[in-house]
């Protein structure tokens, strides 16, 4: 033991006398929760608080699981990933703190988050600037890859995935005919989706009797829901989060309303089952992700989520295991070229998000790539229908053909 201590302490005064090009070499990058100095730190920007801390948690989930599976799996040539995780919370100002304390403090190579699009707006130009690799893992805004040559997202926009839950409820009632659309006007990806639903509605012949709006922060919908109500509404679609989303939905259906309900991507998450319960039954969600997709790391990471948390995997920590899953390889990848620890910070910065967008990735979203902006290609796609259990407690995604 006295070994050991006196060869970390002769280790310790060897980095505190380096020069500052050796300290910015990533052999010698740490993170505060880190007991290697020669782990490779990626930022985690995820909500932990907040309004939306529900979905926050979500991805931290994803991507821990992600960390654990790849250091197992050897990491970088031997070097493990650390992940540094920095509370995003549920709004603009939140945002910016992390991604500053990620990339400046924490020195790290490249960035998973934030949380939500309207985050996004304000977060991703500081990394731009910076010239630190972001991809997000829930950012489906019209615009995020846009934002810079260092932005790039794993979750597909809205514009492709919506409309697949409105051709969904046409199979399931052909009648459809009236239509009430809801949104949470204070949030910028909701704003997005709620174009897309619209146009979507409006593209397929259908009546749009009324557009609600409502904010994130709201529990009580009764005028917006008795408004579409008496419009005798066929079909509803709710653009929100988890648990105002979910109050919606509960109220809607309280106040007499037995239509078929759309979810947008803040519906995406288990955790909205607690908010509506029995009353969840029946949403209809368009998904970029289903646990039965039958690739090999797809299985692996649905078994370890299994094993771990007991219940199946949902879009967001799917896509959180898949952004880190990307930096893994563009890093394994970018290190066959040249060992990454003869790079220093910055050029490591800059090549590995060269390097991100370059590769093509078998992911448990299946296959993916970027555009030149950094967007994501994916193939495959789902919907699916909230089916909650007798008690009304537990419910589960299943998907439709």
């Amino acid at each position: 033991m006295k070994k050991i201590l006196l060869l970390i302490t002769f280790n310790l005064l060897l980095f505190a006398c380096s020069n500052s090009d050796n300290h910015n070499k990533i052999s010698n990058l740490r993170s505060e929760s880190s007991d290697n100095s020669n782990a490779i730190p990626i930022g985690v920007a995820f909500a932990q608080t907040s309004n939306i801390a529900l979905l926050g948690q979500e991805g931290i989930d994803g991507v821990k699981i992600a960390q654990q599976y790849f250091n197992s799996q050897g990491g970088i040539n031997g070097k493990p990933i650390n992940l540094v995780f920095q509370d995003a919370g549920g709004d603009e100002v939140g945002a910016i703190n992390a991604f500053q304390n990620l990339i400046n403090k924490d020195k790290v190579v490249g960035i998973v988050g934030p949380t939500l699009s309207q985050q996004a707006f304000s977060a991703n130009p500081i990394a731009e600037r910076a010239k630190v690799p972001v991809i997000g893992a829930s950012n489906t805004a019209k615009g995020i890859p846009e934002i810079g040559d260092y932005i790039a997202r794993v979750s597909s926009s809205v514009a492709i995935v919506a409309p697949n839950a409105v051709q969904a409820a046409l199979k399931i009632n052909p009648k459809i005919k009236r239509v009430a659309v809801f949104y949470a006007q204070n949030d910028a990806f909701n704003k997005s989706e709620t174009e897309i639903f619209q146009n979507t509605v409006k593209a397929k012949g259908l009546d749009l009797v009324t557009v609600q709006k409502f904010q994130t922060t709201d529990t009580d919908f009764q005028t917006q829901a008795t408004n579409a109500i008496n419009l005798k509404s066929d079909l509803v679609i709710i653009s929100g989060l988890a648990v105002d989303g979910g109050n919606l939905v509960k109220q809607l259906r309280e106040l007499g309303y037995q239509g078929l309900i759309i979810g947008g991507n803040g519906f995406n998450t288990s955790h909205i089952f607690s908010v509506c319960q029995a009353l969840c039954d029946g949403i209809i969600i368009a998904q970029a992700y289903s646990p039965e997709h039958p690739n090999q790391i797809n299985t692996a990471f649905r078994q370890a989520y299994l094993q771990q948390y007991k219940k199946q995997p949902s879009q967001v920590t799917a896509q959180a295991f898949t952004a880190v899953q990307v930096y893994v390889e563009a890093l394994q990848s970018l290190n066959q070229k040249r060992p990454i620890e003869q790079l220093n910070l910055s050029e490591l910065r800059t090549a590995l998000n060269q390097e991100i967008l370059a590769k093509k990735y078998d992911t448990p979203l299946g296959e993916i790539a970027f555009t030149p902006v950094g967007d994501v290609i994916q193939k495959q796609f789902y919907v699916a229908q909230l089916k909650m259990d007798a008690n009304g407690l537990n419910g589960r995604f299943q998907y439709l053909k």
